[in-house]
């Protein structure tokens, strides 16, 4: 990490800080319109927003609610495809503002919103339980004389509506053309391009460290929210603000007042050194974002807490592994002078985003770190023709470039002709057309073949399997058979010639998964056999595939067995017929696979992404840890890894997520969120609720302080668990979730919480036969074709997979 930040340090001179030119800038008011009105509003004794003046048509017309005033009062309500044409003075990127309040029948509204060639909205309707106004925000470049806001009604509704709009001109600059590009891996390549000819949307806008900042109190009428909802470790940081009438130096190299307003800049989230127990840790927030999307993130700094130039050198990590030092005064040699600092991140599959600032680790200067705003707005690539001038050039270009497509077709015909040709001949043929075989990831695989084209060729381990077998297993990869899908690629279920059932991962092109790491995970999975982990059965590597074939897991996840999610609908549901000796039982396994990792190896394995759907269940309901794709391994004397934060959010260990160091006690921390998770049936986090209950583990210790964990159990376990065995269950979960590593028991002692809290449910009740058993039967199912690895005995030593990550195919939320 030294090494990385010290790289990136190299660069600190051509970081996009803030070049908005705002000397000649005037913040105009020529477009702020109250829609379906003729009667204009004077909104926060600072802006007047005008009555439309449109006569009611055949397409659009003005309704009001009685008892509502303001621009909230009245509606434009389009029944065709219907624009807003604003003319405008000068071109740029431009802020459009869309405001929605509903009343009457407009909740029935289902429409599209485009604007200078981009798609705003598509198929939105305003959430039906919204009891205040919603608006949404966006930036893009306009270019032309006037900008045109078109409102399309769906078929479904068949109309449109807006309260009211907002539109003008922002300062030149504003937005850069171009910022660091980074990816959850940490990955930061030259830079993402064409930034400022993009259309961004609003997700959030934070003032760390302060209160609320009003469109009125606004340079430009922006909405604040405070941060403190947002902290990952609320005791990690504490607010600094400066007084009533201080203001920001404002210097022609950084920030502009019109970048952020004075409010933001006069308030920040330090770390707080007063706590020594998160002394010199990270500051981190947690942000919802969508999943598998790009976001341009500004992150707003104002040095207000180093007492002499030069005081404060930190740095700021996006994901925990992109990090970039951030030294003040080398930025702007001025204290109090505000500047930013531009990224464009992609996000994950997790639906959030962390961003956290920190000591350098060398502790030079005294050690601090602070962050003063935050703007996140994702990067629309959704384009909609408008008529007229682009569906003309679409049919010049058409046009111009049919004779190239068609003089390619030929060379192609030639080039598939001459691969045909040299086709090798299957080696075995199976019943039905065959299908195209598609390879993984070709950035990371070696290009070495041996003569019958194996990936690896190195790997003496028997397990391997005829691609063949594996077609005939799941028909060719028929859709109908596939389960889930997850960061390896897609996950089938199939059946082998002799009738054993199985899980196969096929990679797919595009998942960035290397040959070294598909290695890595046979060479461990190969080596750990127990009945409480999910047992490697082969692998298959023959004509560019990559495929990992498993024992199938019967009974599915653990969590489709507690609750059932539905995003659309924006609700999860309980739906668990799991009775109470049955969740402990399952918990009692999985705590056996755990233990099993950590202390039955020469080599201990920490998990690192340990959750409900990483829990399976066979036909009899036995639990079996899966996805060891983000595992690490390390000697035992060794009492961290360092490495960056890996895993799910919900189930991070806090404390992981601050100082980077991984240990066993992280995977204890994940499964204490499980226990909650067994005992609610509620996700990890739930968007839709309510902040205070959004993070299932703070949510269910404030309970568990209360003593009144009963309140918040699965309802189809009320009157059903001893209060006994309750309060046990309540108090291991507790102690697995405590911020510190070293105040969490080992999984040993899990484990034995967990029997413990079996035996207080049934005091008499024997155990079940399979419940202590040391050995999987299905490792000695003889397999058609397949060679087998002689018997290993648990304690055989265990082949390290070194620093590096395991392959992580098997990061499928729904897989089985």
């Amino acid at each position: 990490m030294e090494n990385l930040l010290s790289f990136f340090s190299f660069f600190i001179l051509f970081l996009p800080y803030s070049m908005s030119s705002s000397s000649t800038y005037t913040f105009l008011q020529d477009h702020f319109i109250n829609c379906g009105s003729n009667i204009s509003f004077l909104v926060g004794g600072t802006t007047t927003f005008s009555g439309d003046l449109i006569a009611d048509s055949h397409d659009s017309l003005s309704v009001n609610q009685p008892g509502l005033s303001g621009i909230y009062g009245t509606a434009r309500v389009f029944n065709q495809t219907s624009p807003y044409t604003l003319p405008i003075q000068e071109i740029g990127v431009y802020i459009v503002r869309l405001h929605f309040f509903p009343f009457s029948n407009l909740f029935d509204a289902k429409f599209n919103v485009s604007a200078s060639g981009f798609s705003l909205l598509s198929n939105y309707s305003v959430p039906k339980n919204v009891t205040f106004p919603v608006i949404k925000e966006f930036l893009f470049p306009v270019n032309g004389s006037n900008l045109n806001i078109n409102f399309i009604p769906s078929q479904e509704s068949s109309f449109a509506f807006v309260n009211a709009i907002e539109a003008f001109v922002t300062p030149q600059g504003f937005i850069p053309d171009s910022a660091s590009h980074v990816t959850p891996q940490g990955i930061s390549n030259n830079g993402k391009k064409g930034l400022s000819l993009s259309c961004l949307s609003v997700i959030h806008r934070i003032n760390v460290g302060g209160l609320r900042i009003i469109p009125e109190n606004d340079t430009m009428r922006r909405n604040w929210v405070p941060d403190d909802d947002y902290l990952f470790i609320k005791g990690a940081a504490k607010n600094h603000s400066m007084s009533s009438d201080w203001r920001p130096k404002y210097d022609p190299e950084g920030a502009t007042k019109y970048d952020a307003p004075d409010f933001v800049y006069k308030t920040a989230k330090e770390i707080n050194i007063d706590d020594t127990s998160k002394n010199l840790f990270n500051i981190t927030w947690l942000f919802g974002v969508n999943k598998d999307a790009t976001f341009f993130v500004r992150l707003h700094f104002c040095d207000i807490i180093s007492i002499s130039r030069n005081d404060t050198v930190f740095n700021v990590y996006i994901y925990g592994l992109f990090g970039q030092s951030i030294g003040p005064f080398d930025i702007i040699p001025l204290l109090a002078a505000p500047f930013y600092v531009d990224f464009v991140v992609d996000s994950d599959s997790s639906g959030f985003m962390n961003i956290s600032v920190g000591p350098p680790n060398d502790l030079q200067p005294p050690p601090n770190a602070f962050l003063n705003g935050v703007e996140i707005m994702e990067l629309i690539n959704e384009r909609e023709e408008e008529n007229g001038q682009n569906k003309n050039r679409l049919l010049i270009i058409v046009g111009s470039t049919v004779g190239s497509v068609a003089l390619a077709l030929v060379f192609i015909v030639v080039i598939l002709f001459c691969l045909k040709a040299r086709k090798a001949k299957p080696v075995e043929s199976i019943d039905g057309p065959m299908v195209n075989v598609y390879a993984g990831s070709t950035q990371t695989r070696t290009t070495i073949r041996t003569p019958i084209g194996s990936t690896t060729p190195d790997m003496n381990l028997r397990l391997k399997i005829p691609l063949t077998e594996i077609l005939y297993a799941t028909k060719k990869f028929d859709p109908k058979f596939m389960i889930g899908e997850g960061g390896f690629g897609k996950v089938y279920k199939g059946t082998l010639h002799n009738g054993v059932k199985v899980a196969v991962k096929r990679s797919q092109p595009g998942h960035d998964q290397g040959i070294m790491e598909f290695q890595t995970e046979i060479t461990l999975l190969s080596k750990i056999r127990h009945l409480h982990l999910v047992s490697l059965i082969g692998y298959c590597d023959e004509g560019g595939e990559m495929i990992l074939v498993y024992e199938f897991m019967e009974k599915g996840t653990l969590r489709e067995h507690l609750y059932s999610s539905n995003e659309d609908l924006g609700k999860s549901s309980s739906r668990s017929e799991l009775s109470w000796d049955r969740r402990l039982q399952i918990c009692i396994g999985a705590a056996k696979g755990l233990s099993y990792l950590h202390t039955g190896l020469s080599e201990p394995i920490i998990h690192r992404d340990i959750k409900s759907t990483n829990i399976l269940l066979d036909e009899h309901y036995v639990a079996k840890v899966s996805d060891f794709g983000l595992s690490k391994s390390g000697p035992n004397d060794q009492t961290h890894i360092d490495t960056g934060v890996k895993g799910s959010f919900g189930y991070l260990d806090p404390e992981y997520v601050i100082s980077m160091q991984l240990t066993q006690k992280s995977d204890v921390y994940s499964f204490g969120v499980v226990l909650l998770e067994v005992l609610c049936a509620r996700p990890a986090v739930d968007n839709k609720l309510r902040r205070n209950q959004m993070n299932l583990a703070e949510w269910g210790l404030s309970w568990l302080k209360k003593n009144q964990l009963e309140k918040i159990i699965d309802p189809l376990l009320a009157g059903k668990i001893n209060p006994n065995s309750l309060r046990k269950f309540g108090e291991t979960a507790e102690k697995c979730l405590q911020d510190a590593g070293t105040a969490r028991p080992n999984m040993m002692d899990v484990l034995w919480d967990l029997k413990y809290a079996l035996q207080l449910q049934n005091p008499a009740k024997p155990q079940e036969f399979h419940e202590d058993s040391a050995t999987d039967v299905s490792w000695q199912m003889a397999l058609p074709g397949i060679n087998r690895l002689p018997s290993i005995n648990l304690s055989t030593s265990f082949v390290s997979p070194s620093e590096s990550e395991v392959f992580s195919q098997l990061r499928i939320d729904e897989a089985r």
